[in-house]
């Protein structure tokens, strides 16, 4: 009999350890697993009894209202689609997509007596190398709107700033922006052209 006790006992231990091993191996499934992402969180757990800390807030973006604002962009520019938006008091071309402002440039009109027309105009016809037939000077990335007056590059504008002035063409200082608008902007895009 005391070999059964033995035994029983022997048995009895056992199934104790057995049960605390399958315990302890539940547990460990069942608790939650941490993400690679959330072990690498610099935000600490908050102490116990204390509310966990705010994230820091991201700045917010410049809304379109205030940019709009700012260049006085003309109601007729907010619209679907492309425009390409002049204002002649700021002397900035506002690239419009959907109502939005991407891209702004500096831009010089025509002067007193070839004077570059206020209205809203499409482009008729694009000329990444143009040459003027009237006045034999370059005109790269031209966008016409208004018989043979177009928004395009001028080596001009770029040497002398506002000192000079064109034949009545939308002129732009800035090469890179310029090619870059021309390449999105397509045949039959509005441009708008104010004084506001």
């Amino acid at each position: 009999m005391g070999i059964l006790r033995k035994f029983g006992a022997t048995l009895t231990a056992a199934a104790f350890v057995g049960v605390g091993a399958l315990s302890a191996t539940t547990s460990a499934e069942a608790a939650p697993q941490v993400t690679a992402s959330a072990q690498n969180s610099t935000t600490a757990p908050a102490p116990v009894g204390q509310p966990p800390k705010a994230a820091a807030a991201k700045p917010k973006a410049t809304s379109n209202s205030k940019l709009i604002a700012k260049y006085r962009i003309d109601r007729r520019c907010i619209t679907k689609g492309r425009v390409l938006c002049i204002n002649k008091k700021t002397r900035k071309l506002v690239y419009m997509v959907n109502g939005k402002p991407v891209q702004v440039m500096d831009v010089r009109f025509g002067s007193s007596r070839t004077p570059t027309r206020n209205g809203v105009f499409r482009v008729y016809r694009k000329s990444k190398n143009h040459v003027s037939s009237l006045y034999h000077t370059k005109m790269p990335y031209a966008m016409f709107f208004s018989g043979g007056q177009a928004v395009h590059y001028s080596s001009d504008f770029k040497a002398r700033g506002y000192n000079g002035a064109s034949h009545g063409c939308a002129n732009i200082r800035d090469k890179k922006k310029i090619a870059w608008v021309f390449s999105r902007v397509k045949v039959g895009d509005r441009v708008v052209v104010y004084s506001k």
